[in-house]
């Protein structure tokens, strides 16, 4: 293996590690389908539908990942999941 090689394998390695965090949502009985699907199209820029499909996951089945990514950018998504009132934390 050449030094671009090794190079290529350690960033490649070190993105898939960069990127394994996610925001996990949690279901509660406070929030409206509408409060949450419109707090995840403005903060995690979903979709209209991805933010309603991500809503109806969180309620049959108790939680859903609504986010990955680097550890730097959720931090700031999930605290504003947080002051929205909805229930998230990164795993």
């Amino acid at each position: 293996m050449d030094t671009i090689e090794k190079v290529l394998e350690e960033v490649l390695t070190m993105d898939s590690i960069g990127n394994s965090n996610e925001i996990v949502l949690y279901n509660d009985d406070v929030n409206t389908f509408d409060h949450v699907i419109e707090t995840l199209v403005r903060v995690c820029n979903h979709t209209s539908e991805q933010a309603e499909q991500c809503a109806l996951i969180v309620h049959y089945k108790g939680k859903c990942t609504v986010k990955t990514g680097l550890l730097d950018e959720l931090k700031p998504q999930c605290s504003l999941l947080l002051e929205a009132g909805l229930s998230a934390e990164i795993v």
